[in-house]
């Protein structure tokens, strides 16, 4: 049963708070919701929406100014199934990670509203730092060879590290004619061109025989269509290799 007003919320989460000995009142210097203990002097602040949204957030934080201990509350509504606001797993973590509380009321036709306490304020984040897709991000990284995209874009195919190794080994291909992965992975500056060669992931490998490949008319296509690419990794290539000279040179004059 979804409320029409943001108001609708505030009897049954008044209820709540009296159940637990606090005084409560309404719209106190604009807060929606103010409850104090009478015996600890504990104060809460609740602000209230329909629905969880960045004003509601950027009013939990301006609250924090005039008391630590502030709530967020939204209505749960059980029939928008995948809505950004239905999102609660999330939006708990990110409440715990600002210090605030996070609270939902859902609304019953045959049934007082319930309301259901997902954080307190001052928790602390439950989800630990994600190690895994850390190491995933700075590995991608560092594979890249340059920025070959632009930043917000949507709809549009990536140079992912994997597609500009896929291209590099399709340039090795269509440069030097039929290969081995062994061979490919040389001419490429690949650790393994084996995978992308069987996996043949965009389509633009063929096998010929055991342990050699060529390339099909698509993977022509893919390494005309990125030479901007391809020509800015062989030339920083060929700038790692003189730097490489450069320093055994010195080497050896020095000794």
């Amino acid at each position: 049963m979804a409320v029409k007003h943001e108001t609708e919320l505030y009897r049954p989460i008044k209820a709540f708070f009296e159940a637990q000995g606090y005084e409560v009142k309404s719209e106190v210097m604009h807060c929606d919701l103010v409850a104090i203990h009478p015996d600890s002097g504990d104060t809460v602040l609740v602000e209230m929406k329909k629905t969880f949204n960045l004003a509601l957030l950027l009013q939990g934080i301006e609250r924090l100014r005039l008391n630590g201990s502030v709530i967020l509350a939204v209505e749960r509504n059980r029939k928008k199934a995948g809505a950004h606001n239905q999102r609660f797993g999330d939006l708990t973590e990110l409440c715990r990670m600002l210090g605030i509380g996070f609270m939902t009321v859902t609304f019953y036709k045959t049934k007082p509203p319930v309301i259901e306490m997902l954080c307190q304020p001052g928790d602390p984040p439950v989800r630990g730092q994600r190690r895994a897709r850390q190491a995933r991000l700075l590995n991608e990284f560092r594979e890249r060879s340059g920025d070959y995209n632009t930043g917000g874009s949507n709809n549009r195919k990536l140079v992912t590290a994997y597609r500009e190794k896929a291209l590099r080994i399709a340039w090795a291909i269509s440069r030097h004619g039929m290969l081995s992965p062994r061979e490919a992975a040389v001419h490429a500056d690949v650790a393994r061109a084996g995978p992308f060669l069987q996996k043949d992931y965009y389509g633009w490998f063929q096998r010929v025989e055991r342990g050699l490949y060529r390339l099909k008319p698509e993977g022509e296509t893919a390494v005309k269509q990125n030479g901007a690419i391809l020509d800015d990794w062989q030339r920083k290539r060929a700038g790692g290799q003189a730097a490489v000279n450069e320093l055994i040179y010195k080497g050896e004059h020095e000794s």
